[in-house]
């Protein structure tokens, strides 16, 4: 990792990991991905160029690109493209965010509505400079979303607003049909994963907007340091603050200036955590080495509000 991008305590825990892991060797055969093809891909990826906007499918590098951009799913990244904060395991820029963009509501919720999406993810860097974290354009952005394409159910996944419950009304304005923030790892892990973050302070979000009537999701990596006991113990607070569906996916590094990957997860382990999780109460568990939060989030969205 460079050193120069990473605090003491990031830089503890690389060395911690690399010095118990040992050569990984290369990728096992379940993680290798095919190259994105397909019309409805072509669409959208041109789509995005003229418009100018961000999508987190390409700033993550998400392994599933291809195949929700042709489902008509996909991930919009809002607020810009710098983030305030240095998670360990983020591909997003950090630094200090740009002035705000005032009109990107507009040009994603036009960007909905030409490719007629049947399923938005929304999402954002995280501005903590911002008085309200930039919950107003969330809320914005869900109006207009509402407004010109009504069929498009919409899930927001939403930074931590630092505990802000004015934020959290804001957004409650114009609800989405899926609140969405997550966990991304094991309390433990917080201090070189989500330095900035809270785990308690992220799981009582969750629980606020579950007493205000949303379905709500979370997701995390494994591979990145945990033990699958932590996991079985994560999974059973986010029921205990009511979260409704869970995201499981492999840690991948995605550049030499992030965390390492602590060991490759197997698809038996994967199943396991499906197993538990559906007998701890969780509605919907995507549990696989590919998967990322956006991932069927179609699906979810179709079988949650069918439920409801």
């Amino acid at each position: 990792m460079d050193r120069k991008t990473i605090n003491k305590h990031q830089r503890d825990f690389a060395d911690q990991v690399q010095g118990e892991r040992g050569d990984l060797g290369r990728r096992p055969e379940w993680l290798k991905v095919k190259l994105p093809t397909g019309k409805n891909y072509v669409e959208v990826r041109n789509l995005m160029r003229n418009n100018k906007l961000n999508t987190v499918c390409e700033e993550a590098r998400c392994p599933n690109l291809a195949e929700c951009w042709n489902h008509r799913t996909a991930t919009f990244m809002i607020l810009g493209d710098t983030c305030t904060r240095s998670c360990g395991f983020c591909n997003i820029k950090v630094g200090l965010p740009t002035e705000l963009d005032l009109d990107e509501p507009r040009r994603v919720a036009e960007a909905v509505n030409n490719l007629q999406l049947r399923h938005v993810v929304i999402t954002s860097v995280n501005r903590d400079e911002l008085q309200d974290g930039g919950a107003s354009i969330f809320s914005e952005l869900n109006r207009l979303i509402r407004q010109t394409t009504p069929d498009c159910t919409i899930e927001i996944l939403i930074p931590d607003f630092k505990g802000m419950e004015d934020a959290f009304e804001i957004i409650m304005q114009n609800p989405p049909d899926i609140l969405n923030h997550n966990l991304e790892t094991v309390p433990r892990l917080y201090h070189a994963v989500r330095p900035q973050a809270k785990y308690q302070r992220s799981l009582d979000l969750i629980n606020w907007f579950h007493h205000r009537g949303l379905k709500t999701k979370s997701g995390i990596m494994v591979g990145i340091g945990e033990t699958k006991e932590e996991v079985v113990e994560l999974m059973k607070d986010l029921v205990a603050h009511h979260c409704d569906i869970l995201t499981i996916g492999q840690y991948l590094q995605p550049t030499g200036n992030h965390l390492p990957v602590h060991r490759f997860v197997t698809p038996d382990e994967f199943a396991f955590y499906k197993t538990e999780g559906l007998k701890l109460g969780f509605k919907i568990v995507e549990s696989a080495p590919l998967v990322r939060s956006s991932y069927h989030a179609d699906q979810q969205a179709r079988m949650v509000t069918i439920a409801q």
